[in-house]
C-alpha cells in the first residue's frame, strides 16, 4: 500500500509525486515494489534491506541519498509473542522522501501517518521529519512496556496458584519482548548518535531540542526495558519453584486422601474374607463394619490435620 502527500506533515494527500513530496509505502506488494524501485529510484537491494524482518537499524549516506533505519515496536498478538521489532527505512534524495515498512504499525499508521495528528504542527525539514520520526518511535516502545509490564503483573497472579507451565510460557513471551526491544533501542540510539555527529546535516535550535528529548526517551525506553528485563529473568527463576512447591502441595494431599481412603478398605476386606471372623453369625455385622471404618477414617483425618498433612 502506497499513499503520496505533498509535504512532510503528511495532511494533503496527492495523485502523483512532486518535488518534495513525502510517500508512505506499507505492506507493499510485488507490484508495488517495483514500482518504489522504477518510478521512485529506489534501489532494489535497500528494498530488500528494509523488508528483511532481521535488519539492524543504520544510516547510510551516498551523493544522491540518505538511507535511515530504525527498529520500531509493533504489536501482534498473533506472531507468537505480543510484542516485537521490525524495520522502518527512511529513503530521501533532493526531491523527494520514502518510508518503507513491511508491516502495519503504529509509529507511522497507513491510515493516518500524520507525525502530529491533534495539532498539525508542521514539518519543517528531512531532519526534523526523521528526528520527530524517532521520538514518536520511543513514545510507542514506553507505551509497550507500560503494557508489557501489566500483563506480566496478571501473569505473575495467575502463576502464584498454577501447578502447569502454560503461565511459565506466558512470562518466557514476555520476556523474549524485553529481549528484541533492548537490542533495538540500543541499535537506534547509535543511529541517532550518528545522526547528531553527521556534518551533512545544520542542526537548528529546534532540531537540536528535537534530537536531545529523542535521545532521551530512546534511553528512557532502554532503561525501563533492562529493569523490566532483569525483574522477569529473577522471576522465571522463582515461579519455576513455586510450580514446583505447588505441584508438590496438591500429590501431598492426593497421597493423604489416599491413605485415608485405603483404611475402609483395609477393614472391609479383613472382614470380607472367607474364613470365620466372629462376626459371621452376627445381625449387626454389617453396620458394625462400616461404623469402625468411619471412626477409622475419621481419626486418620484429624492425626493427619494435626500434623497439617492434608
Amino acid at each position: 500500500m502506497i499513499k503520496i502527500f505533498k509535504t512532510f506533515g503528511g495532511y494533503v494527500e496527492i495523485n502523483e509525486p512532486q518535488k518534495s513530496c513525502w510517500i508512505n509505502a506499507t505492506n507493499p506488494s510485488l507490484n508495488e515494489i517495483k514500482k518504489l524501485n522504477s518510478e521512485f529510484d529506489l534501489p532494489t537491494d535497500l528494498i530488500n534491506d528494509i523488508l528483511d524482518q532481521d535488519e539492524r537499524p543504520r544510516v547510510e549516506f551516498d551523493d544522491d541519498w540518505t538511507l535511515i533505519i530504525y527498529r520500531i515496536p509493533v504489536q501482534s498478538p498473533t506472531n507468537g509473542v505480543p510484542f516485537y521489532t521490525v524495520p522502518l527505512g527512511i529513503f530521501m534524495t533532493g526531491t523527494i522522501t520514502i518510508t518503507l515498512c513491511s508491516v502495519q504499525n503504529e509509529v507511522l499508521s497507513f491510515e493516518q501517518p500524520y507525525l502530529y495528528r491533534e495539532n498539525k504542527q508542521q514539518v519543517t525539514d528531512e531532519l526534523n521529519f526523521i528526528l520527530k520520526l524517532s521520538l514518536r518511535t520511543a513514545n510507542i516502545y514506553l507505551r509497550y512496556l507500560k503494557q508489557i509490564n501489566q500483563q506480566t503483573a496478571a501473569i505473575e497472579q495467575d502463576l502464584e496458584k498454577s501447578i502447569r507451565n502454560k503461565e511459565l510460557n506466558k512470562l518466557l513471551k514476555m520476556e523474549k519482548c524485553l529481549v528484541f526491544f533492548i537490542t533495538s533501542l540500543k541499535a537506534n540510539e547509535i543511529v541517532l548518535t550518528k545522526i547528531r555527529n553527521s556534518k551533512k546535516y545544520t542542526i537548528s535550535e529546534i532540531n537540536e531540542d528535537l534530537l536531545e528529548d529523542a535521545i532521551i526517551e530512546n534511553k528512557q525506553a532502554l532503561e525501563m526495558a533492562q529493569i523490566y528485563s532483569d525483574i522477569q529473568s529473577g522471576m522465571m527463576d522463582a515461579f519455576a519453584s513455586v510450580i514446583s512447591n505447588n505441584l508438590n502441595v496438591v500429590m501431598k494431599q492426593l497421597a493423604s486422601i489416599s491413605i485415608i481412603l485405603m483404611i475402609p478398605t483395609l477393614i472391609a476386606s479383613l472382614y470380607g474374607m472367607n474364613v470365620p471372623n466372629y462376626f459371621e453369625n452376627s445381625t449387626f455385622a454389617f453396620p458394625a463394619i462400616l461404623i469402625i471404618s468411619a471412626f477409622m477414617s475419621l481419626l486418620g483425618i484429624l492425626i493427619f490435620r494435626k500434623r497439617n498433612w492434608f
